[in-house]
C-alpha cells in the first residue's frame, strides 16, 4: 500500500529577543506553525553565520564552545517546538540567533536576539590579604 503523504507548508514564528543574565538557562523561542511534527525535519541553529547546533535524522552535532550548553526539547518536537535550550549563559552569547528548519523542498528561517545581562552578585567574593 502506497504511503500518501500531505506535504505540509508551514512557517516558523519566534520572537525579537530575550534577555538572561549570566549562568542563567534561556529558551530561545521558535515554533513551526501550524504545530506540525518537527522530528522528521532538519533543524540547524546559527549564532550569526555559524552553525551551533544541528538536529537531523534524530542526529545531534554541537559545535565546539556549546557542547552540554545547548539542546532542543525533544518531547516538544512533535509539537513543533524547535526552541533551542542554552545552559550556563555567557557575555559572550549576546547576539542573534537564527532557526532554521528544513523538510523536504520547504526552508524556513526565523531570527530571535539575545540580550545578556551581566548578575549584580549578591555574595562578594571578599579578596583577603593575608601577611605573614
Amino acid at each position: 500500500m502506497a504511503e500518501s503523504r500531505v506535504h505540509t507548508q508551514f512557517k516558523l514564528t519566534s520572537e525579537d529577543y530575550v534577555r538572561a543574565y549570566v549562568g542563567e538557562e534561556v529558551t530561545l523561542p521558535c515554533h513551526l506553525s501550524p504545530d506540525t511534527s518537527a522530528v522528521d525535519t532538519t533543524i540547524r541553529w546559527f549564532k550569526g553565520t555559524e552553525c551551533i547546533y544541528l538536529y537531523k535524522n534524530g542526529q545531534v552535532t554541537e559545535r565546539s564552545g556549546y557542547e552540554g550548553r545547548v539542546s532542543l526539547i525533544t518531547q516538544e518536537l512533535e509539537r513543533g517546538n524547535v526552541s533551542l535550550r542554552l545552559r550556563d549563559i555567557r557575555r559572550s552569547d549576546t547576539g542573534v540567533y537564527i532557526c532554521q528548519v528544513i523538510h523536504g523542498e520547504q526552508k524556513e528561517e526565523a531570527a530571535v536576539g539575545l540580550r545578556v545581562r551581566r548578575v549584580w552578585v549578591q555574595h562578594e567574593v571578599q579578596h583577603e590579604v593575608q601577611r605573614e
